[in-house]
């Protein structure tokens, strides 16, 4: 194997582990990202700058643009409003739903740990089974066993 083909291997993974890596890079149709070497399909940032680049400096009509990189129209202008905010930075994909257990309130955590103390061996499906019935609320199970090894991280430090 080459080492050209291994630092590609090695870059992709780490767009992979960032976040930022371009989940349709076939569709990229741009001569620079299909010529030039330094030019990577792969990276969306680096496309999603392109695609402006190419539309505000050179004047590349919209639909053209976004043709050759691959995003629909809707998708340029979200991109641009989100560069116009926030520059760069913007152009990184952010993860998407929400940040933290935001339906694990503590009257469910103490719910759990009443339910925990009362029967060490219940599991956590049956835990979402009884959270629904008691609060009328929707929780994966896996949100469970996160809440519960948070915990116990919390408690052995």
């Amino acid at each position: 194997m080459s080492t050209k083909k291994q630092s590609d291997n090695g870059k992709i993974r780490a767009l992979r582990v960032q976040g930022s890596i371009n989940p349709s890079p076939g569709k990229v149709r741009d001569p620079l990202f299909l010529n030039e070497e330094f030019f990577d399909p792969n990276d969306i940032v680096q496309v999603k700058y392109e695609l402006l680049r190419r539309v505000q400096v050179e004047g590349v009509s919209i639909t053209k643009a976004v043709k050759n990189f691959g995003f629909s129209r809707l998708s340029f202008y979200r991109i641009l409003t989100v560069f116009e905010k926030l520059g760069l930075s913007g152009l990184i994909p952010r993860k998407r739903g929400p940040r933290e257990a935001h339906k694990m309130t503590a009257a469910i955590l103490e719910f759990i740990d009443s339910k925990i103390q009362n029967t060490p061996s219940i599991t956590s499906v049956t835990l979402k089974n009884l959270i629904e019935e008691k609060f009328g609320l929707s929780v994966h199970s896996r949100s469970i066993d996160r809440a519960l090894a948070q915990k116990k991280k919390k408690t052995t430090l």
